[in-house]
């Protein structure tokens, strides 16, 4: 893989639609391990003192997740951690289990476990087709600036002075 540079959303979409010509997607799409991974550098950062770290985890992906139950409890587990996750919905498929894990409405939930907070931004590709890459990234990252105010509203960590 080459090491190059993509900057902003339209960036991140041209690497995107360029590695389709050489990609091929299929099945099953597992996001637990994924989410596990970026929450252990979270877990990492906070018990080490770095408390001004917050980590986003981006996905993109085409299809349904094969691991919904196991997602849910990784999102849980994360959602007391400094860390948001984006989830970017390409192609048609049916992606009603990334509105459940969006959780706007109410509080993720699994079993008896119930998140801390919403750490997880859906948006569906399909629906900026025709739109500017500033309306991707607007919606993309509209509920990052809240989410990372509330993780340290939560753990009561005060913003870093300015140093003169």
């Amino acid at each position: 893989m080459s090491r190059r540079r993509f900057v902003g959303i339209a960036g991140v979409v041209s690497a995107y639609q360029a590695s389709l010509q050489t990609s091929t997607l299929w099945g099953p799409t597992n996001v637990a391990p994924i989410v596990n991974h970026v929450a252990r550098f979270a877990r990492d950062s906070a018990k080490s003192g770095l408390s001004n770290n917050y980590f986003i985890l981006l996905l993109l992906t085409d299809g349904v997740l094969s691991d919904m139950a196991d997602t849910k409890k990784a999102v849980i587990e994360a959602s007391d951690l400094p860390m948001s996750v984006i989830i970017v919905g390409v192609g048609n498929a049916d992606f009603s289990d990334m509105e459940v894990l969006d959780a706007d409405n109410q509080r993720l939930q699994h079993g008896s476990k119930v998140a801390a907070r919403d750490i997880v931004q859906f948006v569906p590709f399909r629906n900026y087709r025709r739109a500017s890459p500033a309306d991707l990234a607007r919606d993309v990252l509209a509920e990052i600036p809240g989410q990372v105010v509330e993780y340290f509203r939560m753990k009561r960590i005060s913003p870093m002075q300015k140093s003169s």
